[in-house]
Parts: C-alpha cells; structure tokens; sequence
C-alpha cells in the first residue's frame, strides 16, 4: 500500500514536508487551525473546481485527538510532527505507535525521543562515556550542605582556570524557559540563593530538587547535524553556529560550518573541535540506538573546550544550512526526504565517506519583530512581499506574495527563511547582503504604523558570524 502522510504542523515547515513527499512520491495531508486559513499550506491543498481538499481544519495543533481523526478519518500510514508542538513528545509518539491503528511516526523511536528529551538522563549517559558537559550536578540535590560542596568547587576550579568573575547558576531542576534559575558569584551568598530557589520549586514545582552548574559566557553555539536509519547507520552532516539569537533564545542567524578562520582568530584548533564534537555526538547516538534525523547543540568556550548542551530528536528549522554545504553526488541532500524515507524504512544507501563538504551557507530567519524592543512581535497586514531570486539562494514561506496576508496572533510572526551560500564565508555574507537589499516587505498595523521587521538586524550582525 501506497504510504500517505500527515503533516502535523503549520508554516514553512508544513510546506517542506509536502514538497519532501511529493519527491518521494508519496501522498500528504495537511491540517490547519482557523488562524491559519489564509496560509500558503492550506491554499495551495484546497481547489474547489476539481473538489481537492488536503487541507483538514482542526481546533489546535497540540490536539492529538484532532490530529489522529484525520489521520484516520484520511486513510494516512504515517505522521510527520516537523519542529514544535509534539516533535519531541515521546507520549505522542508513542500513542501513534501502539494504538490499534498504529502510524509510523515519522522521527526516532519514542524510547529514544523520552531519554534524551530528559537534559539530566542526557548529562548522566553522557558523561558515563566520557563526553564532556557542563561541570555541576548529574542530578537534583536536596541537602543543603551537599549542594553548598559542589558550589565551592565549581568556583574553586574557574579560579584555577583563571576565569573572570566566576560564578555558578541555581536551577529549579524541575523548571524549564528559564524558569527557577539564579546566578551566585560569592560562595558567602549561596546558602541564601540554594534556599530561595528550593522553595520556588517546591511552590511551582512540587519538586524541592536543585540543579547546579558553572555558568559559561563567552562561548559559540554550535551544532552537529546526524542523520540515522533504523539499520543502525549513522553519518553526519558537518557542524554549524547559530549563537546569534534573540533575547528569548530563538536562533536568528546561522552559518555552516560552525567555525571559519576568515571570521575570527581562535584560540585554539577550530578544526579539531569541530571533528570532537562531531565524534562525541556520533559516540552518543550510537550508544542511544538512534534512529533518525537529530541535532546535537554543543557550546564551545573561548579556549576551545566544548561541553554537551542537549539533543534535539527532531528535524530543526536550520537543516537546510546543513544541507547547502554537503553534497552526495555532487548535489545537495534534502534532509526532510532523508528523515522521511528513513523512518519509513528504507536503507541510508551511501555513507560518510560519499558526503563531501564544500563552501559556506548561511540562514536568515525573517521575522516581524522589533529588535530594539527587546524582539517584540509585529501584528499587522502586509501588503507587499518580495524576494530576489538567485542560483545562490532560497526562500522558504508560508506568506502568500500574490494578496494581503494578516500576521495571526496565536504564533509567533515568523515570515521567511532565507538561505545563502558560496565557495567562501566571505562570499556567502556578501550574498546575504546583497540578498537583504533587495527585499521587499511592506504593510501596516491596525494603528496604520508601517510593519517592522527584523531584515536590519540581520544586515547588521553579518560580521559577527563566527566570533567571541
């Protein structure tokens, strides 16, 4: 039977999922919540002249009861969840698994999704095969004097290590977002801290547990891009840096490969920890068993050394930085297809030694926000929506160009991603440039205020690519 496909999400994404199907040749559905109908993914699967409809209204994207009646209601073998929503939620996985109608999920196996999902389990495994994260605590302490030691010598070695202004990070273990967390500098001042931050997790939490790390500041964050079958084959594909963000976290630039000695002076042997770092996330994936597309996020210090920050087991927004500067066969691999038909069940049929790397890609993520307002999102109307084509670049959006588009309110006002490369960084950034000026974005507020957008930001933050 002919495999069909539920695109369980929204945006950009969704329509990268369903050109990944179409090249694969397989059948798609998509589904849509109300703020969405005027998105490109939802008009281009409705066509009431030849009475297609693709496209499956539904009350939220983080209702699976919604998503499997479609799934069933539609006949589909297999369920795509993109990035967010139930992504990473191994329960969800699971359901679409073992349920009496069973799909495949389209994504690693839901054991492996809930162990590397929980940031302690991920810390505890890797530092059991050597590879090195953040110093601190494998797991929550509760006594208060316990907690006290391992502060002590985590400032005591950034001393040694002649670190500026040490200091360590208190973290609600049960928290998340940024939640519960509390940065101590003088050992004198932790007790007071330690104590605060238990009672905020056992308020907010019911959990007294408390987590204690070194904070780490002047560092790059890169990641490896991994590619597994469920044959036990695994290669990657090279590393990239996405340390320029917003102060909400989210990634606004990113470049392939992660370090380039045309950007910055490094203190240390940028090739070779780009070659560690790939190695340790190699070593942890087949250690896990994994089984498919995954991004393992590193943070490299200053002088070189690089500590596991977590494991994303699912496709990410920037695979395709990844993708522009791999070739098998001389052209560029579509990683969604990858993830597609390996979850599906077919064979890598190449290996690392047929992936060759060349060049430099860089992505920009185009948002309506205004930067100097701490990224605070844009609502409005655009009107006008353009962007330059190039043998060099690549759009992916959700926007239509062709009518007004409202910006909804229920997500985030992501309006494009943009992709670049060339035989250089240097000529990549230039690209970028060139590709920043001559787009076209236009609409207003319901005040009437000209739409805002982040395309400046982007322009400006080109020469910070790749530095301390």
């Amino acid at each position: 039977m002919k495999e069909k496909v539920l695109i369980a999400n929204r945006g950009e994404i969704a329509l990268r999922i369903m050109e990944a199907c179409k090249s694969l040749d397989l059948d798609y559905v998509v589904v849509y919540t109300p703020a969405d109908e005027d998105s490109k993914h939802v008009r281009l699967n409705i066509d009431s002249k030849s009475n297609r409809n693709n496209a499956w209204r539904i009350s939220s994207y983080t209702d699976p009861n919604d998503i499997l009646a479609v799934a069933d209601h539609t006949n589909c073998t297999a369920i795509h969840p993109g990035y967010g929503f139930f992504s990473e939620d191994f329960r969800f996985a699971r359901r679409v698994t073992v349920r009496d109608r069973p799909l495949t999920f389209i994504g690693p196996n839901w054991e492996v999704i809930r162990d590397l999902g929980d940031k302690i389990n991920t810390k505890r495994v890797a530092n059991r095969l050597g590879i090195p994260t953040i110093p601190g605590t494998e797991g929550p302490i509760y006594n208060e004097m316990d907690a006290e030691d391992v502060a002590r010598q985590l400032i005591s070695d950034q001393n040694d290590q002649d670190i500026r202004n040490p200091s360590i990070l208190v973290k609600a273990a049960a928290g998340g977002g940024g939640m519960g967390i509390e940065e101590v500098f003088q050992i004198e001042h932790f007790r007071r801290v330690y104590r605060q931050v238990q009672n905020y997790a056992k308020r907010q939490f019911g959990d007294g547990g408390v987590l204690i790390e070194q904070c780490l500041r002047d560092y790059n964050h890169l990641e490896v891009q991994l590619v597994c079958s469920r044959h036990g084959e695994r290669v990657h594909f090279a590393t990239r840096n996405c340390t320029i963000q917003s102060t909400g976290r989210q990634k606004r630039l990113e470049a392939a490969p992660g370090f380039d000695g045309s950007c910055f002076s490094y203190d240390f042997d940028a090739p070779a920890v780009l070659d560690q770092i790939v190695e340790y996330s190699l070593k942890l994936a087949s250690h896990v068993r994994y089984d498919n597309v995954g991004t393992w996020e590193w943070i490299v210090a200053r002088n070189g050394r690089p500590y596991l920050l977590e494991v994303n087991t699912r496709i990410q927004v920037e695979n395709d930085v990844s993708a522009r500067i791999s070739y098998i066969n001389d052209r560029h691999p579509n990683l969604i297809q990858e993830q597609i038909r390996l979850a599906l069940g077919d064979r890598m049929g190449y290996t690392q030694e047929d992936i060759k790397f060349r060049g430099a890609s860089i992505e920009l993520r185009i948002v309506a926000e205004d930067p100097r307002r701490g990224f605070s999102p844009w609502i409005g109307t655009i009107s006008k929506f353009d962007f330059p084509q190039h043998e060099w670049s690549a759009v992916y959006t959700h926007v239509p160009s062709d009518r007004p588009y409202v910006i909804p309110s229920d997500y985030d006002p992501n309006l494009a991603l943009a992709l670049v490369w060339g035989d250089t960084m240097a000529e990549a950034k230039e690209r970028g440039r060139q590709f920043l000026k001559d787009v076209t974005i236009e609409g207003h507020n319901a005040s009437g205020q000209p739409i805002l957008t982040n395309l400046s930001y982007l322009n400006d933050n080109f020469d910070r690519l790749l530095t301390f």
